[in-house]
C-alpha cells in the first residue's frame, strides 16, 4: 500500500514538520515533528531552504522504514556541498561565503537564507553569464537591491557578449528598484576586484556572499575558459585584507587590470589552457 507523506515548514498541517528553527552561521538546529515521534536535528548547513532538505530526507527515510533517531544522526553527519553556501574562513571578523545561485529565484534564496546570520550588512557579489536568460539580468539586480545591502555587480561568463552591456542591463534593474550607483550597487567588471572590494568594505558581524559559481572551476571570455575559483580568489582577498600575503591574485582573467593583475601568466596564456565549460544553463 502507497504512504504519501507531506512535509513543510509553515503548513501545521504537513505530516513532517520542522518547528523551533534555530538559524545559525554554519548550521541549523530544529525539532522535526513527524507522525511516529519527535526528534532534535542538528543540521551542518545553513538555511531554510536546506531545512526543506532535511525534511524532504526525513520524509523519504520514514516511508522506507527508516528509524526517525537514525535519520537525525545522519543529518547531522552530512558534509556541506561544494559552492553551496560555503563557508570561506580566514580568521575574519565577517562571513564569507560562496554559492552557486545565478538566477532570480536562487539567489532571493541565498540572501533571504543569510540575513538572519548577521545583524550587519549583506554585501553581495554577482553577475549574469552571457549568450544565457537575458531577462534575469534586471531581476536579479532588483532582487539584490532588495534584498542586499550593497549589490556588486560584476563578470560571470560574459562568453562572446559585451561584458560592460551586460552590466549596463543589470544596472538598469538595480535602478529600477530604487539603488543609486555608488551608494547601493557598484559595476566592478573585474571579479576578481569585485570581491576584493566586496571584502574591504565589509564591517565586523556582515555577511559577504559571493554568487553565481559556486563549483566552477573556470570563467568564459569569448570563447576561452580561464581558470577561476570563487573560493580559491575569496580566501586569498581575505588573507590580503588580512596582512597575510602580498601574492598577486591567483587568477588571471581579461579584465585584470593594475595592481590585482596575476602578474605570472600574461593574456595569450589563458588560451593554451582547456577547461571544461560552465554547467550553468
Amino acid at each position: 500500500m502507497d504512504w504519501t507523506i507531506s512535509y513543510g515548514l509553515d503548513d501545521g498541517m504537513a505530516d513532517v514538520r520542522a518547528t523551533d528553527v534555530v538559524y545559525e552561521s554554519a548550521r541549523t538546529v530544529f525539532t522535526a515533528e513527524t507522525p511516529v515521534g519527535r526528534a532534535t536535528v542538528e543540521l551542518p548547513l545553513p538555511g531554510r531552504f536546506n531545512v526543506y532538505n532535511a525534511l524532504a530526507a526525513i520524509s523519504t527515510g520514514l516511508a522506507l522504514g527508516l528509524p526517525l533517531d537514525g535519520l537525525a544522526a545522519a543529518i547531522a553527519t552530512m558534509p556541506g556541498v561544494d559552492g553551496r553556501m560555503e563557508r570561506i574562513e580566514r580568521g575574519q571578523d565577517f562571513l564569507a561565503i560562496v554559492d552557486f545561485a545565478h538566477t532570480p529565484i536562487s539567489l532571493q534564496r541565498a540572501l533571504e537564507a543569510v540575513r538572519p546570520m548577521t545583524s550587519g550588512r549583506v554585501i553581495a557579489i554577482f553577475g549574469s553569464a552571457g549568450l544565457r536568460d537575458v531577462q534575469k539580468r534586471s531581476l536579479m539586480a532588483e532582487t539584490s537591491l532588495r534584498l542586499a545591502d550593497v549589490t556588486i555587480l560584476t563578470a560571470e561568463d560574459p562568453r562572446s557578449e559585451s561584458l560592460d552591456m551586460i552590466l549596463e542591463q543589470m544596472a538598469k534593474g538595480a535602478r529600477r528598484a530604487g539603488g543609486v550607483e555608488g551608494r547601493d550597487f557598484l559595476r566592478i567588471p573585474d571579479r576578481t576586484a569585485a570581491i576584493v572590494a566586496a571584502v574591504e568594505l565589509a564591517r565586523p558581524g556582515d555577511v559577504v556572499i559571493a554568487c553565481g559559481k559556486g563549483h566552477e572551476q573556470s570563467m568564459c571570455f569569448g570563447q576561452v575558459e580561464h581558470p577561476w575559483r570563487d573560493q580559491t580568489v575569496l580566501a586569498w582577498a581575505l588573507d590580503r585584507l588580512l596582512g597575510r600575503t602580498d601574492a598577486p591574485a591567483p587568477f588571471w582573467l581579461p579584465t585584470a587590470t593594475g595592481r590585482l593583475r596575476k602578474s605570472p601568466d600574461p593574456p595569450h596564456q589563458a588560451a593554451s589552457v582547456t577547461f571544461p565549460a560552465t554547467s550553468e544553463v
